[in-house]
Formats: structure tokens, C-alpha cells, sequence
């Protein structure tokens, strides 16, 4: 008997643009707000409790960052202009970015408000390449909303990802097929998605700096060190990546969440659990055919730790009071100090199943 080999089959060979507006929200303030051009910006409103939405250029060249508490924003650079996030006015904005990818192709996976991946193997606009696709997309945005974006093209939706950020802001970057094994040579394998510093840190100790390095490994041992992750870890080496393009991704988790004004005790976020349960609630409401079965409670901490606990019970919630119940039960869950504080909760809804079959196995458990 000889053993059997297996053959791996190529994904057929598509043409992915990744687009990402530049500085989007803080951009759309510049543009609205003339004296706010060529001035350190940021999203988000002043104080010890808020944390930066976004940060115009002039900003990050100081280390500002989305993300960062506003007060370290201010620290780094003191003459930083804080203006209020408007979000209705970034929705707009955003649809009439997705109306120019829609002439182009229907199959646009939006990450957020400011991002999506488009595959334009075949476009509607009849251009004669995908990179010429991408320059129409860039120069309408730029007449329309009077913004720039960068954009990625290449083979997949990594690569196209890692390419947008390689020309920022209002760039493109082309990664052609015969290309891809060269570009990724020498980047450090951080720059590849799921990397994080944990990941980069076990790496460096095997040796692993480089996409390169990574490359060279034995898929074996990466098999063997890091289970599927290590599998994946070098297709992503290789450069590949057949996760198509979904224009209609299914929501994962409906929530809500509040920041308070002081930091607050456990036993003293019932009230608030129950007033962001009756949020999530009406978000659920809106998932038609579609119901969620995972009861989630967010937590930060005083000193920004993140922390999430998670019940699937037996019969899904069925109202906002039994999803408040289950995520105010969901604090026993907390192994802290009982004098520990925490500046935000949330509570949301995961684990969305087709509600059809999610009733169709409930009828058989009651037969």
C-alpha cells in the first residue's frame, strides 16, 4: 500500500481591493471644520473617562492613537483639539462611499465604517484591471465626499489588507500574483493578522522574526507547537488565504455598553446591567430570523483590564429582564477583590442561530 498524498487544489485566482478611509473620522471633522485643518485632532471627548475614537495625522505624529484614554492623548500633545464624535455624520459619509463601491462590484464585505474588502474579479464598471478599478474607486471618493482613502490590491484579503497600509494616507499598493512571495520575505511576521505580541514573543523564542523565517519552518513543528493556528500560520506565510469576500456577514454579537462618570463597585452596576439589557434587547428584536442563545457581560477595570464572562443556557433568554437576570448573575463569575471598581460594563448577545431550526430543536427536547 503506498500512502496516500494529498493534493491541495488552488482557490480559483481572484482580484481583492482593500479600502480604508484615511483618518476617517478626524478627517470628516477637517473637512467640515476648516480651522481644524493641518492641526492635531482627536475623536473623543475631553476628560480622565473617554478614550480617543480617532486622530487626524498631525496627531499620531505625536503617538496619538484611536483607543488611547484622552487624558494620555493630551499628555503627548498638549495642544491637541478634542472634538465630539458625530456618528450620524460618519454614517452618512460612509454610505455614500459604499455607493461608489457598488458600482463597481456587489461583493463588498464592510469591516467597519471606514473599511471594507471588495472582490472585483469581475466588475460591473468594465474597467480593464483591478488596479484600475481601485484609482476610479480613490478618485470618485476623493469628488464625492472631498476625502482621500488608501486602498490594497492583490490576490486575497490579507494581503490586500496588509498592502493598504503600505502607501498611507491616500495611497495604492499593487501586490500581483508572481510578487507575493518576495513581499512578504522580509516583513516581520507581526505584520500578519492574528499575530499579536503574545504570538510574535513565542516566535522570536523558535528563531521566527520574519515572514520569511516563519516560511522556512517546519509546518510539522508549527502543527505541533500551536495546533490549527500553527497550520494557518503557514498558509499565511505562503501568502495564502481563500476566505472569499461576504457581502452579508452575519452579525456575531449585539451590545451595548456605558462608560460611568466614577468608577463603580460590582454590586453597584445592577441599575446600569439592566438599562443596557433593555439596548441589547432592541438590537436582538431587529435580527429577524435570527436568534442569539449566549448571554456575554463586559467589564473594565479601573485601570483599563478587560474582562468577559459568558453563559449559554439551557433555553435561550427570552426577554431584556431574563437577559439583565442572567448577565447580573454573570458577576459571581468575577474572581476580584470585592472592593475592586470599574469604569465600563456592557451586555450583549452572541451565539445567533437560524431562529427556524433553533425552535425546530426545541420542540424535539419538549416531545
Amino acid at each position: 500500500m503506498h500512502p496516500t498524498t494529498v493534493v491541495r487544489v488552488p482557490a480559483p485566482s481572484r482580484k481583492i481591493l482593500h479600502v480604508d478611509m484615511d483618518a476617517f473620522y478626524a478627517s470628516v471633522e477637517q473637512r467640515d471644520d476648516p480651522s481644524l485643518r493641518g492641526k492635531p485632532v482627536a475623536v473623543a471627548w475631553r476628560g480622565a473617562r473617554s478614550v480617543v475614537c480617532a486622530a487626524s495625522y498631525e496627531a499620531r505624529v505625536f503617538g496619538v492613537r484611536s483607543a488611547m484614554p484622552a487624558i494620555r492623548a493630551e499628555r503627548l500633545c498638549p495642544q491637541l483639539i478634542f472634538v465630539p464624535p458625530d456618528f450620524v455624520r460618519y454614517k452618512a459619509v460612509s454610505r455614500q462611499v459604499r455607493e461608489i463601491f457598488a458600482r463597481h462590484t456587489e461583493l463588498i464585505e464592510p469591516l467597519s465604517l471606514d473599511e471594507a474588502y471588495l472582490d472585483v474579479t469581475t466588475t460591473k464598471s468594465g474597467l480593464g484591471s483591478a488596479t484600475a478599478t481601485a484609482e476610479a474607486i480613490r478618485e470618485a471618493i476623493r469628488k464625492e465626499t472631498r476625502l482621500t482613502a488608501s486602498a490594497g490590491v492583490a490576490p486575497n484579503k490579507f494581503l490586500a489588507k496588509i498592502a493598504s497600509d503600505f502607501r498611507k494616507p491616500d495611497g495604492l499598493f499593487v501586490i500581483r500574483p508572481q510578487q507575493v512571495e518576495a513581499f512578504l520575505t522580509p516583513l516581520p511576521v507581526g505584520r500578519l493578522p492574528g499575530v499579536g505580541k503574545v504570538m510574535e514573543a513565542k516566535l522570536a523564542a523558535l528563531g521566527i522574526a520574519t515572514v520569511g523565517e516563519l516560511r522556512a519552518f517546519a509546518q510539522a513543528e508549527l502543527e505541533q507547537r500551536f495546533g490549527r493556528w500553527g497550520r494557518r500560520l503557514h498558509e499565511l506565510a505562503q501568502g495564502i488565504d481563500e476566505h472569499p469576500v461576504q457581502p452579508q456577514r452575519p452579525t456575531l454579537q449585539v451590545s451595548a455598553e456605558d462608560t460611568f462618570e466614577h468608577d463603580l463597585r460590582l454590586d453597584e452596576l445592577e441599575p446600569h446591567i439592566r438599562q443596557l439589557a433593555e439596548k441589547a434587547w432592541a438590537g436582538h428584536q431587529r435580527e429577524h430570523g435570527r436568534v442569539a442563545r449566549t448571554v456575554v457581560l463586559k467589564l473594565k477595570t479601573a485601570d483599563f483590564h478587560t474582562l468577559t464572562r459568558s453563559l449559554t443556557p439551557p433555553t435561550r433568554p427570552m426577554s431584556a429582564a431574563e437577559l439583565a437576570d442572567i448577565a447580573c448573575a454573570l458577576r459571581e463569575r468575577v474572581q476580584r477583590p470585592a472592593d475592586s471598581r470599574y469604569r465600563l460594563v456592557g451586555v450583549g448577545l452572541a451565539g445567533f442561530v437560524d431562529r427556524d431550526s433553533y425552535q425546530a430543536q426545541a420542540d424535539l427536547f419538549d416531545a
